[in-house]
């Protein structure tokens, strides 16, 4: 459920309800009683809850490495190596994208 604030344009005090999206809006401000109570418009916020990317990802601050990080030094490379070529199909073999019904 979301969380609304809500300012009084009397008095000017503030509150926050935790409402349904369906929920009617709160139409009274609660210290004086006015009709001047409007819903402001802010920020959302959410709670992740359980277990999850949060818990499993990123809990004690790190950041997942990145294939620049793994790599070995430019130095340490052979200069003779030849580049990889891209894998070939087995001969025979069907592409999985190209099956008929």
């Amino acid at each position: 459920m979301p969380i609304y604030e809500y300012r009084c344009g009397s008095c000017g005090f503030e509150k926050e309800y935790l409402q349904k999206v369906n929920d009617a809006p709160v139409a009274a401000c609660p210290a004086c009683g006015s009709d001047a109570y409007a819903k402001l418009i802010s920020a959302a916020g959410f709670q992740l809850k359980g277990s999850g990317w949060y818990a499993t990802d990123f809990k004690n601050g790190q950041k997942p490495k990145s294939a620049a990080n793994t790599e070995a030094p430019a130095a340490a490379k052979s200069e003779t190596a030849a580049p990889a070529s891209p894998p070939t199909p087995a001969a025979g073999a069907a592409c999985p994208a190209s099956t008929t019904d």
